[in-house]
């Protein structure tokens, strides 16, 4: 069945809402406005304000209340607008929520799922445009999700429901209105491991996310070159699946990262780093990384278009690590 992924990520929230009373959603826009990416939309009037709760615009404060519902056996589901506005709740999701268990020696968890829009694309400039998923993948205590797909879109937020520990979701903007095939194998979700989307010989392309696609195309195009990319879908941020990088660098003996986070402190140098650690004899050449700009991004199309990664700086890092080998 073919649905978009914006629909994909209702119906698993509205699956949600319908079998666990316990279960609440709150944010921005989340109730009368229907979201501010639709996500939501009739949401209020199947379910009540009770249970779908429009926040003032105080990320701190609603994300608080979130966690403290959590504490008290609720089942949150948290809707921030975009990732850059997560920053004025980093206090709540890396200090309290990734810490409870820990500092309270097992006692208490934080069942608390928190969603969030982000990446560029959109022309909406510097304030609703970065991705930092790496700075969330950073912290113990919380696991982070990228779902780049209709089937994870689907079946992630079942999974993190059901762990009794703080979920961030990453869901790329630009991604909602996508339409895929929906498998039997949304029901197969987990938090724990990476997919690999394409088969291929000649290099590993890791991804997540938005940057998943773009790293498609590339190997559409480097098919056509009679070069065979093997496309690594990470799903999971924190924690890396290291088994199945391992395994894929393992049989292409190449790698490039394509991260629409800055170059500097990146999930792709994480990776990187990684890859040196338990594979080094396995490469043919050194791992490559494809990252946004190291700047603010821009408003402008076509400036925004320069500084995020595209398909076509993918399929030239592969070219040149080829030349390498």
């Amino acid at each position: 069945m073919k649905i978009t992924y914006r629909e994909a990520l209702r119906q698993a929230m509205h699956e949600a809402l319908a079998a666990d009373s316990r279960v609440f959603l709150m944010g921005e826009d989340v109730g009368k406005y229907g979201g501010s990416y639709a996500v939501s939309k009739g949401f209020l009037a199947e379910f009540g304000p009770e249970r779908i709760r429009d926040a003032p615009l105080s990320e701190l404060g609603f994300v608080g209340t979130a966690i403290g519902a959590a504490l008290g056996g609720m089942r949150p589901i948290v809707e921030i607008m975009t990732v850059n506005f997560s920053l004025l709740a980093l206090d709540q999701i890396v200090n309290t929520a990734a810490v409870y268990r820990h500092m309270s020696g097992g006692q208490f968890s934080v069942p608390v799922v928190v969603r969030m829009a982000t990446g560029g694309g959109r022309q909406l400039a510097a304030q609703h445009s970065h991705s930092l998923e790496n700075w969330y993948a950073h912290v113990p205590g919380i696991t982070v999700l990228a779902p780049a797909t209709v089937d994870d879109a689907r079946g992630m937020l079942r999974a993190a429901l059901a762990d009794p520990d703080p979920v961030v979701i990453f869901e790329h903007a630009m991604l909602y209105p996508m339409e895929g095939e929906l498998s039997p194998d949304w029901e197969k979700a987990d938090l724990r491991t990476a997919k690999i989307l394409r088969a291929g010989r000649d290099v590993t392309l890791i991804a997540y996310g938005g940057t998943v696609w773009k790293a498609q195309e590339a190997a559409r195009q480097l098919a056509a070159e009679g070069i065979e990319a093997e496309v690594l879908d990470l799903r999971v941020l924190r924690p890396l699946d290291d088994a199945t990088i391992m395994a894929s660098v393992g049989r292409t003996r190449r790698a490039v990262i394509v991260d629409e986070g800055w170059r500097t402190g990146s999930l792709a140098g994480e990776i990187m780093a990684r890859i040196m650690e338990q594979a080094f004899y396995e490469l043919d050449a050194p791992v490559a990384r494809v990252c946004s700009a190291e700047v603010p991004i821009p408003y402008a199309k076509h400036m925004e278009g320069a500084a995020l990664p595209q398909a076509p700086a993918v399929v030239a890092a592969v070219r040149q690590l080829l030349a390498k080998a």
